[in-house]
């Protein structure tokens, strides 16, 4: 029986710990193609840990391609057709896109974004203009908060559209949420524990961590996060997306939001960080207001960037600090260069000033809208029992498989159809449980033919 020595007091997970230790044995070739894995029941037992835990770990490893899933069998070692190197260990397990890629067709990714819907030719008319009318502007060092033209379109565009009264001068632009969410460390401190809705999105516990601060998962119920376990925590500052939780869609209803405020007003130096990340994605009724419209205290931090309403590859973020978080910055940071070019601020901020950001997001908000019908219309027809959620809003929507097979099973009878799905499991931190075979299918990277196509295939796989 394989044998490994896991920490239960270290902050890695079991569940990590075992990952980790299982894939380099294969890659090492201590385990060697074709090798059977013990069954999870027997495994737990061996090392005393819960069976969801080796299940979880499993998962992973099939994710990956390291093993695969005979039913009635178990589990085997898969053939590595080259030497793989091992990776530098990291603080906490990937999200789900992070699995390699391979031969598949078709990838109902989250981290995605239809490149189809970017507007070049007027991008690109912009910046001939920004090149001509702000050269010499472009070649001197951006202010360290932002481009003042920038900031003034966002602040329009808050107003207008999330709700937001708040002055240009409380805004700091960065390059995404990573850099923002350092910053944000940076001004609230290191001496205190920041907490995060469980399940949500893994990378932020990895960017916390490596920011060097304490993270606290939380959990959720109909009306997001429990207000009852963030005050039993010792958490003075809370992250969390209020308006569209990722992945299980949640919206966070008016009395949890004064709730969370009471909470923040109830003791000094306590702060809630609102990302609202995709809030330009609703499709059956207008946007949720920023939970930051009901701040009159100055306990609110907002977080956005364009990574989904634009692209990604632009790294172009922001935030809305209360004044007195602003005036720190100002005394601490502002030694710091801007992280984004200006030929890419003044660009975007004429992008904005001319309507043209909201040309962008009613067409793209209408190509995403067909997608999501597309799929929820295909699923519709599909005969085997499920459950679909999370449909309102966002690029994704939650599928529960009722068909007796797990979600490992699912994730692998996908692939071998040439179809990639993610499981909602990879987003859960323990003792959380996920619930039983349910999976996060993106839809923006898939036209409306392809997810016809995938979900014809995923019918295919599925069938017991």
């Amino acid at each position: 029986m394989l044998t490994y020595h896991l920490d239960h007091r270290s902050k890695t997970p079991l569940y990590e710990q075992l990952y980790r230790a299982v894939r380099a044995d294969i890659m090492s070739g201590v385990l060697q193609a074709g090798d059977r894995l013990p069954s999870k029941r027997q495994f737990a037992q061996h090392l005393r840990v819960s069976q969801l835990t080796v299940e979880t770990a499993y998962g992973q490893l099939l994710a990956e391609g390291y093993l695969e899933s005979a039913p009635r069998r178990g589990y085997y070692v898969q053939k590595l057709t080259a030497p793989v190197r091992k990776p530098a260990p990291k603080s906490a397990a990937a999200p789900p896109e992070a699995a390699p890629a391979d031969n598949c067709a078709f990838d109902f990714r989250t981290n995605i974004v239809d490149t189809g819907c970017f507007p070049f030719s007027t991008w690109a008319r912009l910046s001939r203009a920004v090149l001509s009318g702000y050269s010499d502007r472009l070649l001197r060092a951006a202010a360290p908060g932002g481009a003042p033209e920038l900031r003034e379109q966002i602040a329009r565009y808050l107003h207008d559209f999330r709700g937001l009264d708040v002055s240009p001068d409380r805004i700091l632009v960065g390059a995404g949420s990573e850099y923002l969410i350092h910053l944000v460390i940076e001004l609230l401190g290191r001496d205190r524990a920041y907490a995060l809705e469980n399940p949500g999105y893994r990378k932020l516990y990895q960017i916390f961590e490596v920011g060097g601060v304490p993270v606290r998962p939380l959990p959720l119920d109909g009306g997001g996060l429990r207000i009852d376990a963030l005050e039993a925590s010792d958490a003075s500052a809370v992250y969390l997306t209020p308006s569209h939780h990722f992945p299980l869609g949640l919206v966070m209803p008016a009395g949890r939001r004064t709730e969370l405020l009471a909470w923040a007003n109830a003791a000094p130096g306590r702060y809630i960080i609102e990302d609202d990340y995709d809030s330009e994605f609703r499709y059956s009724s207008r946007p949720i207001p920023a939970l930051g419209e009901l701040d009159h205290t100055g306990r609110v931090i907002y977080v956005n960037t364009f990574a989904k309403s634009l692209a990604p590859s632009l790294r172009i973020g922001y935030l809305v600090l209360p004044a007195h978080l602003m005036a720190r910055y100002r005394e601490k940071c502002s030694l710091y260069s801007s992280t984004v070019p200006s030929f890419e601020q003044y660009t975007l901020a004429d992008f904005m000033r001319t309507g043209g950001f909201e040309r962008h997001i009613s067409r793209s908000r209408k190509v995403y809208q067909s997608r999501r019908d597309a799929l929820l219309g295909a699923l519709k027809t599909m005969p085997i029992p499920h459950v679909v959620s999370g449909a309102e809003a966002g690029l994704h929507i939650l599928l529960q498989v009722r068909n007796g097979m797990n979600e490992q099973t699912l994730i692998a009878r996908a692939r071998e159809k040439g179809v990639r799905v993610y499981g909602l499991s990879g987003y859960y931190m323990p003792p959380v449980r996920p619930p039983r075979a349910t999976l996060v299918l993106g839809y923006a990277g898939l036209t409306e033919p392809a997810i016809r196509e995938a979900v014809s295939l995923l019918c295919q796989a599925w069938q017991p």
